[in-house]
Formats: structure tokens, C-alpha cells, sequence
């Protein structure tokens, strides 16, 4: 395949430089193109999180089958290049951030690894991609060593694959942080790729992680690039990837029934230009048509792989043709021998840590939301945080909450790896559960306050994220799903008694919330705070005194 990977450069320093930069980018000679017709194959991948070994428990099917796991990932990618030369892989946002540890120990690092080893071409960034800041998120993407740990294995060489956001700018100067756009060209055929993340993303990401930054409306930044791209290079076949997505009505990953979410009218509000969008962010897998355009998601952590087939006219350069399914990752291929070694070695470096039993639980603990939103897991969470700041010296909560959007996987019994017995809790296993390294927060909080924030589960819920906090025991509430937003809760109570709206109670919770994410703004009222352990090590606690059963789900009901 003839491909030129061009220079990057982000909107909002377009000027007089930019033809210089693209002189390696020949005018479009419609005359001597080829007349007949092209397939170009992209691979389409999307919230990734670091998973380069095969996740586990529910997170790691598609269905009933197995699927995920980077070496895996390798092969099968690399067997669909096979088919077509003209290949182009993908990944809509994610790809970092929220990673199980033997990735997040060393900073995400091996992920970018891995990808290289795979061969990623563009990355569009997700909210996660923020998490530690745009500063390092410029390094990850540039390379070098990290500037408080050093290097971890050698000279970290970077992404090699541009990293793309077209909406995200600097606060005061509006100038763009990052590269907004990539063009490929395949047999002579310009490919544009334009990356974007949802426009909310301060909302879902510690205010830390975008300090400073502004984030543009998605179809407003995509419309813009995409106006760049044809006047200005030429370019008749565009791709977005884009960090949002929808909610099908079923688990069919090639379905798109009854979906839900912002990506519709985002797709709407998108030039015609554009020919098609590799979404994410909601975790679903499906192969939809919006406003005539192929709009596409597989799923997350590398369980599915979308194959999009362009046809493309050689003569025009424009899309006349597409077709999507989305290709299952199974482990029952032989794993690339490359991808294998790479993780082998990683694992040995970090076995001591990642092996160490922490705890025993006598069944699987589950993230899976009961029709009232509560989980088993989320309520062993929730327990351990009390647990960790009930004390006099600790906080005096009498309540905590947690998040969902926090509980990554599921903590998983039967698992054996490394000698471990069954029933058994690794170190490493805890931190897939809950990867972010949030502190444990204690605050004053009203009656009143603690009940706006429950009625803020309700209040513009993000697409196929349940927002349903989980709560202590011994705290109990009712919602009712027909009552206008704002009335939803009722029978609020902690240990039997009614919640007085004027008291007041110290309430725990991740400073993720505390600081007012996921658009719990309740929380950012609390008065009093006093900071915590590290949500991991109040979990740990809990396990250590096992071994623990799954908590019954029945502090929350729903009418």
C-alpha cells in the first residue's frame, strides 16, 4: 500500500506556514487518477483503558465468549490486514486512562507500546486521555521520561501516531492544544481523520486534568476541520473519531435498536463532508446508519474490532460505497508472539506487587446494576470507604457514596492466576476494580444537600452510564422512574430514621465527587473537609478481614 502520513498541525494555527509544512502533499490531479474504484479497510477501536491483558469477569465477553487481551487484539488485526492492504487502524478515545494496573503502573506506557506494536495510525482523544493533564498527555504523545518517576524501561519513544483533538483549546488564548487532523493517502487517495471528544468532558474528569483547556461543541470543531481539509488539501474522504456515542436498546454488536444518545444529533449537525464516524465513550457496541452516514462502536477493552470498508472512487477521491460489522476478539487464535513477550516481561517486573493476595471473597463481587441501579460491588465500595472514615480521627462519616463510573470491573472468585487459589484477591485484581487513585473525601453535608445530590442522578444522565450512586448500609432511599426530575427520591433514611433536610451529617466519597464530577454539584457544598485514604487501600481493609460476601442489593428501590 502507497501511504504518506502527513504533517500535523492543530485549527487554531493555520496561517501562512501551513503550505510549507504540506509541501510533501501534491495537488489533486483528478486527470491522472485512477478511474475505477478502491476498498479501504479501517479497523475501528475505541475505549481501550489499557486493557493489554484480557479482561476479566463480565468485562471480558462478548456475550458467552471470551474476548480481549492485546495479544490477541495483534492477531486479529493483523490477520484482517492481511485481506486488505489498504488498512488503516483507529481508536476513538480511551485508549489511556482508568487502566488496569500492569499498563497504569508505569504511566500508560505500555499501552502506547503495545499500540505501536499493533500498528495504530490516529488516536482521537477520549475524556480519559485528560486525566493526568495535558502536559503529560503531551508527553505521552511527544515521548520521554516522566518527570517525577523517570524512565521505566529505556527512552519512552512516544505515540508515533498522531494524537488528535480538534475541539479541545486553550482556555485564554483559544489556541489548539493538540493536532485536530490527520490525511493519509492511500493509492494516491487522500483520507482525512479528524478526532474529537465529547464537549461535557470537564464534567467526568477531576478538575485538575483540565485546568485551563476549553472544550468546543463536537459537530461545531468537526466542521470546521472538515472544511480545512477539502478546501485547503484537497481532501473527499473524511472519518471522525469521536469520543460520544449512543445506548442500543439490545446486545446485538452489529444492532442499532432503540438507540439513544448525544451522537445523533451530533451526526446531524455534522457536514455532509464527513463520510463516517468512529464513535465511543458509552462502552456499547453497534453499526448504525445516522443521517446516511455508517456510525459505529466496538464496545471496549479490545473485546471487538469494527471492520469498516470505505469504497472509494480512485478518480474523485470520494466515498461512494460502505459496509461495517463488528469482529469478535477471541482467544482461540494463536497470540502474536511480539505482543506475548512484550506483557511476559512486564508481568515479571511487576508480579511482586500485582501478585500479592490482599484478601479472599467467597464469590464473585459484580459491577451489574439490579433494576434500581445498585450493584453488589458498588455497595462493598461504598461499605470500605465508610469502613475507612467512620472514625473519630478519620472523619466521623455516616454515610458514603460512590460513583460508577469508578467501578471498572468486577472482583471475580474463580480466577487463577499465578498460584492463587480460588476465592483469593490480588493486589492487582483490586486495582482493576478501581484504577484511578481517587482520595477518600469526608465532608458536612445538609439533609437537603445529601438529597439534591441523589436527584442529580437524574438530572441530563450521560448516555448508557447509569449514574445511580452507591451508598453505605444503612442508608436507604426509594426513586421513582415517572416523577418529574428534581421529585424523583423519597423515603430517604439512614439507620431507620427519616433524613432531616436541616441536619447535618458527614458524608464520604471519592474526591472525584467531592470535587463536583459527573456533574454532582451537591457534593462541592460540603462543608468541614478532611481528605482520606486512597479509595484502593480503604478497600484493601475490608478484604483483609475476609473472607467477604457479595452485599446484599437492597438499599435502593425503585418504583
Amino acid at each position: 500500500m502507497s501511504r504518506t502520513r502527513s504533517r500535523l498541525i492543530g485549527l487554531a494555527t493555520v496561517g501562512a506556514a501551513v503550505a510549507a509544512l504540506f509541501a510533501s502533499i501534491a495537488p489533486v490531479d483528478a486527470q491522472t487518477a485512477p478511474s475505477d474504484t478502491m476498498t479501504v479497510q479501517i479497523l475501528g477501536l475505541n475505549d481501550f483503558h489499557g486493557n493489554i491483558e484480557p479482561p476479566a469477569g463480565s468485562s471480558g465477553r462478548i456475550g458467552t465468549t471470551n474476548a480481549g487481551g492485546a495479544e490477541y487484539l495483534a492477531t486479529h488485526i493483523r490477520r484482517l490486514r492481511d485481506q486488505n492492504s489498504r488498512t488503516l487502524v483507529v481508536h476513538a478515545g480511551d485508549l489511556i486512562g482508568a487502566s488496569p494496573l500492569l499498563s497504569a503502573i508505569f504511566k500508560d506506557e505500555p499501552t502506547i507500546e503495545v499500540m505501536r506494536m499493533i500498528g495504530l495510525d490516529v488516536l482521537g482523544v477520549g475524556n480519559h486521555e485528560f486525566d493526568k493533564g495535558i502536559v503529560e498527555l503531551k508527553r505521552i504523545a511527544a515521548g520521554g521520561c516522566h518527570p517525577v518517576e523517570g524512565c521505566f524501561e529505556g527512552t519512552y519513544a512516544g505515540t508515533t501516531f498522531p494524537v488528535l483533538a480538534a475541539n479541545v483549546v486553550e482556555e485564554k488564548s483559544g489556541n489548539s492544544v493538540l493536532p485536530s487532523w490527520d490525511i493519509r493517502v492511500v493509492d494516491g487517495v487522500r483520507i482525512g481523520f479528524i478526532g474529537v471528544t465529547l464537549e461535557s468532558t470537564p464534567t467526568i474528569v477531576a478538575p485538575a486534568g483540565v485546568k485551563g483547556l476549553k472544550f468546543l461543541p463536537e459537530a461545531t470543531a468537526i466542521n470546521g476541520t472538515a472544511k480545512l481539509l477539502k478546501e485547503s488539501y484537497g481532501v473527499t474522504a473524511i472519518v471522525a473519531l469521536i469520543h460520544e456515542g449512543v445506548t442500543p436498546a439490545d446486545g446485538d454488536p452489529n444492532g442499532c435498536n432503540g438507540i439513544t444518545g448525544p451522537i445523533i444529533d451530533i451526526v446531524k449537525k455534522t457536514t455532509a463532508d464527513v463520510d463516517a464516524f468512529v464513535t465511543g465513550h458509552t462502552h456499547q457496541a453497534y453499526i448504525c446508519t445516522i443521517n446516511g452516514k455508517p456510525v459505529t462502536s466496538a464496545a471496549s477493552f479490545g473485546r471487538l474490532i469494527t471492520k469498516l470498508d470505505l469504497t472509494i472512487n480512485k478518480a474523485s477521491g470520494k466515498v461512494v460505497g460502505a459496509t461495517a460489522r463488528n469482529v469478535v476478539v477471541t482467544r482461540d487464535v494463536t497470540p502474536a508472539a511480539d505482543v506475548s513477550a512484550y506483557i511476559s516481561r512486564l508481568k515479571i517486573r511487576t508480579a511482586p506487587k500485582t501478585s500479592r493476595v490482599i484478601g479472599k471473597i467467597t464469590a464473585d463481587i459484580v459491577k451489574a446494576n439490579n433494576p434500581a441501579g445498585e450493584s453488589a460491588l458498588g455497595n462493598l465500595l461504598a461499605d470500605s470507604q465508610l469502613a475507612a472514615t467512620a472514625g473519630d480521627g478519620d472523619g466521623k462519616a455516616v454515610i458514603a457514596m460512590m460513583n460508577p463510573g469508578g467501578i471498572r470491573t468486577d472482583l471475580v472468585a474463580s480466577q487463577i492466576s499465578g498460584g492463587e487459589a480460588v476465592g483469593d484477591v490480588t493486589y492487582g485484581e483490586s486495582f482493576s476494580v478501581q484504577p484511578f487513585g481517587n482520595n477518600l473525601v469526608t465532608l458536612t453535608m445538609t439533609g437537603a444537600d445529601i438529597i439534591e445530590a441523589l436527584e442529580q442522578q437524574f438530572d441530563n444522565p450521560g448516555p448508557g452510564a447509569n449514574r445511580i450512586l452507591s451508598v453505605s448500609k444503612g442508608f436507604t432511599y426509594t426513586w421513582t422512574a415517572s416523577a418529574p426530575t428534581g421529585k424523583k427520591v423519597s423515603n430517604v433514611k439512614l439507620n431507620g430514621t427519616d433524613l432531616d433536610p436541616k441536619s447535618t451529617y458527614r458524608v464520604t466519597a471519592n474526591n472525584f465527587l467531592t470535587d463536583g464530577g459527573d456533574k454532582f454539584f451537591a457534593f462541592v457544598k460540603g462543608k468541614d473537609r478532611l481528605g482520606g485514604v486512597v479509595d484502593l487501600d480503604a478497600l484493601e481493609a475490608v478484604l483483609k478481614k475476609g473472607p467477604v460476601s457479595p452485599p446484599a442489593t437492597d438499599r435502593i428501590t425503585v418504583k
